[in-house]
């Protein structure tokens, strides 16, 4: 079983930058996908963007495309989300997934880290 934690959410203004990471569980991922979701206030989750952990290939939604980057350092069984030039729309908590090959919805989660962007 894969288990997730995410670290790296705080409060920034807007403009600044943040870097959230994503640990995996054991001694190395085996699944499809790595991404992430953020779940607004009164919103539905909402899709951000993911990396394909063989390939390395990235996704993005259109709303963070340009401003935010996915990475991944398979030694270190994390992946990473760089967020630079943040606006309050982008305050939520943000999730970390896994796809291992059926689906996000059957894959495995993390608890979530808050980013709030101050005006």
């Amino acid at each position: 079983q894969v288990q997730l934690a995410e670290s790296g959410g705080g409060l920034v203004q807007a403009g600044g930058s943040l870097r959230l990471s994503c640990v995996h569980s054991g001694h190395s991922f085996s699944g499809l996908a790595m991404g992430w979701f953020r779940q607004a206030p009164g919103k539905e989750r909402e899709y951000v963007g993911n990396i394909n952990w063989s390939r390395g290939t990235t996704f993005y939604a259109d709303s963070v495309k340009g401003r935010f980057t996915i990475s991944r350092d398979n030694a270190k069984n994390t992946m990473y989300l760089q967020m630079n030039s943040l606006k309050p729309e982008d305050t939520a908590v943000y999730y970390c997934a896994a796809d291992m090959g059926i689906g996000w919805n059957s894959g495995y989660w993390g608890q979530g880290t808050q980013v709030t962007v101050s005006s």
